[in-house]
Order: structure tokens, then C-alpha cells, then sequence
């Protein structure tokens, strides 16, 4: 037997060969012809009643509080004939606005059996910013935790079509006395709206279609307003189809495989819920592989810690920061972290060392990253293992059942050809075709068609493909620097600035020059014990970048860089603090 290592074309090609758990078949959705996934579940529904296969281990993890697979089950299916019950009817939205809890998952799950569309809003944002996405999805009903009503409260009542409010309160009957003045909106809480759950509940009978719309995930908003990107029972299936593909192509390709880990599964959840990468990958992937999903009420390295040695975690992730702080935590040697198999993450750029310390921290762990958006329903490249290290730089190549094109700036054609040879020091914009690219924006034509053509989305992002297929993100085309007629990459004087062992965090932004156009600013937090001035910062940058892209003014900042919930800098934010004078 040869003990060498097939190349990754050869493992796809075996994979996905007829009668393969990963066969692909054409299709046409919406009008645009392409490969999809033969063996992906047919609906979200199938997911949740796989989920019965686990029926007695534990799932959901907050606190003190517990909830089985069968018990969350039991549950969810409540939850929807509530929702039936009220006149809530297949492809209505429902809104969940709330920090992570088991209740949250409950009502998604719910929302789904129901036949309507889960409706997660950002619970960062103010009251006036909630009200909006009510207004845009026109919601109805909408789940809310005390902290989202209080913001809420001034606005109910006036302009959105809400007229019910179900309140995860901590307390019975809170719920009613938070709700006084809320004027025509009823105001039910949570327990008394699931009301009893029998042991042997099952979901309303609903028929499923694959490309029924059954998500509603707002984008970032980094700029302009949030945009509701409907998602369909194909686009979540193939994101599953997708991580599981790309793992087992990691597992054919490892020389030597690691020890099956004696802990049953267990994933530490870091990431907003209300986000494609919390709710899609974490928390269905949970649910359909069997693994516990672990909550924290907010992100605390010590208390993540904590949580690892506790629960036994296997897999954590994030973005590449909550990695960083769980690993600079002072008290990291304290806990027993031998249980964590894989550490994973995407949404902002990784230093280029992250993956050396990841393995040295977690002997067992195998790093990952990755790359999605909120329009391809989470990831579509995954670089995993193995592949990782010998390409850390790269969020690895597209699935099979997409395209990936590098158009170049200025393309007038009517749509790419990812066929047509690219070097790989071809950059350009990152265009994606596939079953897990939704189909656009909700109620927003214009900007539907700004962003997508003939089933491509244009994702903003600049990319390079090299002769392998892996994928490598240059920068977000917003965040390219224009200096002096030289284009700079921020994601590329990042990674040079993380090279500094004293950089535990960094974002560099273009501000105005009245003679180069913009001029390179980095803003960077040092790690804690760690001093480091802007002159040695510069020395540091000199030495690894070419003379135009060395920022022109370090600022050394105290305080943590802003970023949104999906851990993304907002550069915005940066910009208008460097605009006033600031103490280093």
C-alpha cells in the first residue's frame, strides 16, 4: 500500500463520485443553472427530527440550565403550534432579537417547524436600529430577553406591524410589568406563551420545498443600513453539506490521523446566534452531529477557559481575536484544555503566526479557518489541518458545488467565466455562484441588483486564486488604500504588524492627504505586560513592507479596537476617533 498523500482533486473526485455521500446533481434555482449537493436534507425540518437520534444527551448549556435533544425537541415542536395557533402562517417573519440563550434556539427551531422565516436582529442594536428591522422585515411576532425589550419598549406600537412581543424574562410575571405602556402591542412571557410541553410533542404538519425561504439574516452594516438577506431551506443544507465535505477531504488527506478523542463532542459558542456563522454552522451542525453547544453570557477568556476544563470542550472558534485571548490569558496554564480537538475561525484576518501558537497551546488541536458571508450562508472555503499549515494565509479552496471567479476592476461582461486561466497574482473581486448563495435582498431591488448577477455574488472582497484553487482574501475592496497612485492592502500591513510578538490586536484605515490622496494609519493594542512604541512599530513594518505601505502614523491604543458582533473591525468608527487628537 503507498503511503502517499492523495492530492486534494483526487479525494473530491472520489467523494463525490456516483452513489457517494457527496454526489453532485444539476439544478436551476431561481432561473440559474448549477451543481448541488445530491444528499443534503431536503428541508430544516428533516434536521431537527435527525436531531431525535440524541435524544437523551445534553444540548443546550447555559448557566445551570440544561436541555436535552430530546427535550429541545420536544420544545421547538411546542413552540410552533403556539405560533400556528396564533395565525402565524408559512412564510411569515418572525423576529428573534436576544443575546444567546437555549430559549433562543427553542423559538428558531420553532419558527422553522411553524413553516415561517427566523428573523435574527442584531441584540447590539439600539432601540431605533431594532425597530428598523421590524419595520424592513415586517414581523409580526417577535422573541425578545428583557435587555432588547427595554430598548424596544419607547418604539412599540409606532410603525412596525408588531403586534405580539414574547419576553424571555428571568422571572414569572416580570414580563407583563415590562411590557405596561406598550400601547396596541401584546406583551406575553415566554413560559406562558410555550405553555406545558407533552413529552411526546411533534411539529405541526407542514410540507417543505427546498427553496422555501426560512432565514432572514441582517448584514453587518459597516456602512449604509442593514440589509436582509432571505435564506432558504438549500442554502442552510448546503452550508452543512459543505462543512461536512471539506472535513472529510482534510481527513483522506492527513498522513496520520489523529487520535479519536475520548470526549463526546462539544463546541464552546463564541459567536453571535444572531450571526450566519453562529446560528448555521455552530448551532445546526450541533444539533444534527449530536454535539453539545456550550453558552456564555459574554465572551470571557478566563470564564471560556473555565468552561473547556468543565464541559470537556472539543471545538471552539470564533474569530481569529477570541483564539488570541484565550490563548494570552495569563491564567491559561491553571486549566486542562486536553479535550480541545479543533480550533477554528473566519469573519477578519488571522497573524500569520496564530496557527504555530494554536498547535503549541492545543497539542491535540487541529487549527482551521475559514471564509463566508452572510449571502452564502455562512462558509464556502474552508482550509482545515494539515492544508492550514501549509497555507496558513489562505481561507482554502472553494467546495465543489460552487464557482469562485476573480474579476478584475472595471469587468463589463454579463457575467464571469471561472474557467478562463488566472495566475495567481491575478486580484480582483471575489465573485461566488452556488446552492448556498441566497437569491437576494429582502424588499431591496436596487441593491439585490448591485450585488448580484445571474446568480453571482459580487462579495466585495479582494482575492487571489493560486494554482490549486485556494482562495486568498487581499483585502475588502472598501478598505484599500489609495496612496500616492500605489494601491496598499490594510489586510497585508496587518499581517506584518502582527508579526511584532508585542501586537495582540491591529486595523490599519486610509485617512485623507492633501497630497498622496490617503496616507497609511494603523491603530494598535499591545498585549497585556507589553510595551511597544510607534517608533519600533515603524522599524518592525520597514523591514518587512515596501516603503508606500509602511503606515505613516502608529497609534499605540489602550483600550480594544471596536469591532461589530461578528468580530469585523468597524474601520468606520476607527477613522472618526483618529480624527481627533488622541493620548497614546
Amino acid at each position: 500500500m503507498s503511503d502517499e498523500v492523495p492530492s486534494a482533486a483526487e479525494v473530491t473526485a472520489r467523494l463525490t463520485a456516483p452513489g457517494q455521500p457527496f454526489e453532485m446533481e444539476p439544478a436551476v434555482v431561481d432561473g440559474v443553472a448549477m451543481r448541488t449537493w445530491k444528499n443534503a436534507p431536503h428541508d430544516l425540518r428533516r434536521i431537527l427530527d435527525a436531531s431525535l437520534a440524541h435524544a437523551e444527551r445534553d444540548f443546550l448549556v447555559y448557566e445551570d440550565h440544561r436541555l436535552t435533544f430530546d427535550q429541545h425537541y420536544r420544545a421547538a415542536a411546542t413552540f410552533a403550534h403556539r405560533l400556528v395557533d396564533g395565525e402565524v402562517t408559512p412564510g411569515d417573519r418572525v423576529v428573534i432579537a436576544a443575546r444567546n440563550l437555549p430559549e433562543w434556539v427553542v423559538a428558531f427551531w420553532g419558527i422553522v417547524a411553524a413553516g415561517a422565516v427566523a428573523v435574527p436582529l442584531n441584540a447590539w442594536w439600539t432601540g431605533d436600529e431594532l425597530l428598523y428591522g421590524l419595520e424592513d422585515s415586517g414581523a409580526r411576532l417577535a422573541v425578545v430577553d428583557e435587555e432588547r425589550l427595554e430598548r424596544l419598549r419607547p418604539h412599540l406600537g409606532h410603525g412596525s406591524s408588531l403586534a405580539t412581543v414574547v419576553v424571555v424574562s428571568e422571572e414569572p410575571g416580570r414580563a407583563a410589568r415590562l411590557g405596561e405602556l406598550t400601547g396596541a402591542v401584546a406583551v406575553r412571557d415566554y413560559r406562558d406563551f410555550l405553555g406545558p410541553v407533552a413529552p411526546d410533542a411533534i411539529p405541526p404538519s407542514i410540507d417543505f420545498e427546498p427553496d422555501d425561504p426560512v432565514t432572514m439574516f441582517y448584514t453587518s452594516g459597516t456602512t449604509g443600513r442593514p440589509r436582509g438577506a432571505l435564506g432558504t431551506h438549500r442554502n442552510a443544507a448546503t452550508n452543512l453539506m459543505n462543512l461536512f465535505f471539506r472535513a472529510q477531504v482534510v481527513a483522506a488527506r492527513t498522513p496520520t490521523p489523529p487520535t479519536p478523542s475520548p470526549y463526546t463532542s462539544a463546541n464552546l459558542l463564541n459567536v453571535p446566534l444572531f450571526h450566519a456563522t453562529g446560528c448555521l454552522v455552530t448551532m445546526m451542525s450541533s444539533l444534527l452531529t449530536g454535539s453539545k453547544l456550550v453558552m456564555m453570557h459574554h465572551f470571557d477568556a478566563r470564564r471560556a477557559l473555565k468552561l473547556i476544563e468543565s464541559e470537556r470542550i472539543t471545538s471552539f472558534g470564533g474569530v481569529p481575536t477570541i483564539a488570541m485571548q484565550i490563548i494570552d490569558h495569563p491564567d491559561f496554564d491553571q486549566f486542562d484544555t486536553s479535550s480541545v480537538a479543533s480550533v477554528s475561525y473566519g469573519g477578519a484576518p488571522a497573524p500569520p503566526d496564530l496557527v504555530r501558537r494554536i498547535r503549541e497551546a492545543f497539542p491535540a488541536g487541529q487549527p482551521g479557518n475559514g471564509y463566508g458571508l452572510t449571502e452564502t450562508s455562512a462558509g464556502v472555503c474552508f482550509n482545515l489541518g494539515p492544508d492550514y499549515v501549509a497555507k496558513p494565509d489562505s481561507c482554502g479552496p472553494i467546495v465543489p458545488v460552487c464557482e469562485v471567479a476573480v474579476v478584475p476592476e472595471g469587468f463589463a461582461g454579463a457575467e464571469p467565466d471561472p474557467g478562463r486561466p488566472q495566475g495567481p497574482d491575478v486580484v480582483g473581486e471575489l465573485w461566488i455562484k452556488g446552492p448556498s448563495v441566497v437569491s437576494g435582498y429582502w424588499n431591496k431591488p436596487e441593491a439585490t441588483a448591485a450585488s448580484f448577477t445571474r446568480g453571482w455574488l459580487h462579495t466585495g472582497d479582494v482575492a487571489r486564486i493560486d494554482e490549486e484553487g485556494y482562495v486568498y482574501i487581499v483585502d475588502r475592496a472598501k478598505d484599500m488604500i489609495i496612496r500616492g497612485g500605489e494601491n496598499v492592502y490594510s489586510v497585508i500591513v496587518e499581517a506584518a504588524l502582527y508579526e511584532h510578538p508585542a501586537v495582540a490586536d491591529c486595523a490599519v484605515v486610509g485617512l485623507p492627504h492633501p497630497t498622496l490622496g490617503e496616507e497609511v494609519v494603523a491603530v494598535v493594542v499591545a498585549r497585556p505586560g507589553r510595551a511597544v512604541s510607534a517608533e519600533e512599530l515603524t522599524r518592525h513594518a520597514s523591514a518587512r513592507l515596501a516603503h508606500f505601505e509602511v503606515p505613516s502614523r502608529i497609534v499605540v491604543r489602550s483600550t480594544a479596537l471596536p469591532r461589530n458582533p461578528q468580530g469585523k473591525v468597524l474601520k468606520r468608527e476607527l477613522r472618526e476617533w483618529l480624527a481627533h487628537p488622541q493620548p497614546a
